[in-house]
C-alpha cells in the first residue's frame, strides 16, 4: 500500500492538531498532535504502528496504485456524465454601457460598439438557443455593461427579452449595478427571476468612493432602495462585496448594516464576496489587490473578531464549508471551468463567447448566433477540453480535485494556453477552513 497522491495533508490554523482530506476516496479527518507527528515521520521515512496503518488504509490514505488509477477513472467518468446532465448557464450582454464609473472596472477599455440592440438579435439569440440546447436544463443570465439603464429604449428591450424567456420557460438573472432597481421593479415582476446580484462595496462613503456615476454621484442609497424593494416584492437578490486593501476593514461594518436591515434574515437574500483581480487589466495599481490567501486569512481574522459576520457572508475555505454543513465531502472536481461546458455568453453585436470572463473581446470570440450561425470549433474544442486531466501540471497536484484547474481564462491571460495552470491555494484554505468551522482543537472524524 502506497501514500495516496490525493492525500491533502496539512496543520490547522493556529492549532497543533493536522487535517486530512482526500477528495478522492472521500476521506476527511482530524488527526491529533501525535498522529500527525506519526504521519509527518512516515512521510519522511520511517515506519508507523500497525494500527495507524489500519485506520489511514481504510480509510483510504494509504491505497493500492492500480486500484487507485481504476478509482480515478471511475469518478472521471462520472463526473463527465453528470456535467452532461448540469443545467447550463446562458448569458446574454444587451449592452457594454454603463452609467458607473467604477474605479476597478475591467471593460472600461472595451472598443465602443455603434452597434445597437435590436428585437431581431434577441429574437435569433433564442432561436440559437433553442436550436443548440434543445432538451438541456438552462437557464439565462443578464449581463452587462448595465443591463439596467433606466432609458425608455432600454426598458422596452428588456421587457422583449423577459417575455421570450417567460415563453421559453427560463428563469432569468440579473448581474446589476443596482441603480435603477426601482425604476425596474414592474418589469422584472413580470419574469420568473431566480436572482438579482447587486454590488455593494461597503456602506455609505465607502461604496461611493468606488461605485459612482460617470461625472460623479453617490449611488449606495439608491441601491440601498432598490435592495429593499426586491425584498419586498420577493424578488431574490444575491449581494455581492467586490474586496480589495481599500475596504475590506468595511467588511464588518457591511455585514452589521445588513443585519441591522434585516436583509439576513430574508429567505430571499444571500451573499457573496468578490476579489478584486487582475482580469485583463484594473484600474490603478496592483498593490491594492490581494491574493486568494491573504484575502481569507484577513476574512479569518475578521469573523473571529466580529462573528456576527458569519451570519452575512460564510467563506468557503476551499470544501470546508461543504464539509461542515453536509458531513460529506462533495464529489471531485475534476475541471473548474465551466466554459464552454455549462457556461457560455453571448452579446448585442450577435457574437458568441466562453464565458463572462472573455465576453466583449474581439479575440476571443468563438463564432456568431447573428445575421448568420457560425462557430469556430478548434477554439471552442480547446475550451471544451480543459480539465486536470488535459492539463499537465495538475496531473501530480494532490490539490488537483479539490482545486479543478482553476480558471481557464485567467491561465490563458497568464499563459497563453488555455490547458494551464489558474492554481488554488487549497492546503492554507483548508487550514483556515477546519479551524473556523470545526474549531482549532475540535476532534473531527467523518462517518
Amino acid at each position: 500500500m502506497i501514500y495516496s497522491k490525493h492525500n491533502i495533508f496539512s496543520g490547522i490554523t493556529g492549532s497543533e492538531n493536522f487535517f486530512i482530506v482526500n477528495l478522492l476516496s472521500g476521506s476527511a479527518d482530524i488527526l491529533n498532535p501525535d498522529e500527525g507527528r506519526m504521519l509527518q515521520d512516515f512521510l519522511g521515512g520511517k515506519e508507523m504502528s500497525v494500527e495507524f496503518r489500519k485506520n489511514l488504509t481504510e480509510q483510504g490514505y494509504l491505497v493500492d496504485e492500480k486500484e487507485e488509477q481504476r478509482l480515478y477513472r471511475s469518478k472521471y467518468l462520472d463526473f463527465i456524465d453528470t456535467r452532461e446532465e448540469d443545467e447550463v448557464q446562458l448569458f446574454f450582454v444587451p449592452n457594454y454601457s454603463c452609467n458607473f464609473a467604477c474605479t476597478y472596472c475591467y471593460q472600461d477599455e472595451y472598443i465602443v460598439q455603434k452597434q445597437e440592440l435590436t428585437t431581431g438579435v434577441i429574437d435569433a439569440f433564442f432561436s440559437y438557443l433553442h436550436r443548440e440546447f434543445a432538451g438541456r436544463k438552462k437557464y439565462l443570465t443578464i449581463f452587462g455593461g448595465e443591463p439596467l439603464l433606466n432609458s425608455p429604449k432600454q426598458k422596452e428591450l428588456i421587457a422583449y427579452l423577459l417575455n421570450l424567456a417567460n415563453e421559453s420557460n427560463l428563469e432569468v438573472c440579473f448581474v446589476t449595478n443596482g441603480y435603477s432597481l426601482v425604476e425596474y421593479l414592474g418589469i422584472l415582476q413580470t419574469a420568473n427571476i431566480r436572482e438579482i446580484q447587486v454590488t455593494l462595496d461597503g456602506i455609505g462613503h465607502v461604496h461611493d468612493v468606488r461605485r459612482f456615476l460617470k461625472g460623479g454621484g453617490a449611488t449606495f442609497e439608491k441601491i440601498v432602495a432598490g435592495i429593499d424593494a426586491c425584498l419586498e416584492n420577493k424578488l431574490p437578490v444575491n449581494l455581492r462585496m467586490v474586496v480589495d486593501k481599500e475596504n475590506i476593514d468595511g467588511l464588518p461594518e457591511m455585514a452589521k448594516f445588513a443585519i441591522d436591515k434585516g436583509w439576513t434574515r430574508s429567505e430571499f437574500f444571500k451573499t457573496q464576496l468578490g476579489r478584486n483581480y487582475e482580469l485583463h487589466h484594473c484600474q490603478g495599481t496592483s498593490e491594492k489587490l490581494f491574493s486568494r490567501i491573504s484575502l481569507y486569512e484577513i476574512i479569518y481574522e475578521q469573523t473571529r473578531q466580529h462573528p456576527y459576520i458569519l451570519e452575512f457572508y460564510k467563506p468557503a475555505y476551499s470544501v470546508s464549508k461543504f464539509l461542515f454543513e453536509n458531513g460529506s465531502l462533495p464529489d471531485p472536481l475534476f475541471d473548474a471551468c465551466p466554459a464552454c461546458k455549462t457556461e457560455w455568453a453571448f452579446d448585442f453585436t450577435g457574437q458568441i463567447f466562453s464565458c463572462t470572463a472573455t465576453v466583449g473581446k474581439a479575440s476571443e470570440s468563438l463564432g456568431t448566433f447573428y445575421p448568420e450561425v457560425s462557430r469556430h470549433e478548434e477554439m471552442i474544442n480547446d475550451w471544451e477540453s480543459r480539465d486536470v486531466t488535459a492539463i499537465a501540471e495538475c496531473s501530480d497536484c494532490n490539490r488537483q480535485l479539490a482545486c479543478g484547474g482553476g480558471c481557464g481564462s485567467v491561465a490563458k491571460n497568464r499563459t497563453g494556453n488555455i490547458c494551464s495552470t489558474d492554481c488554488r491555494p487549497i492546503t492554507e484554505l483548508l487550514g483556515l477552513g477546519f479551524s473556523a468551522y470545526f474549531g482549532p482543537d475540535h476532534d473531527y472524524q467523518q462517518e
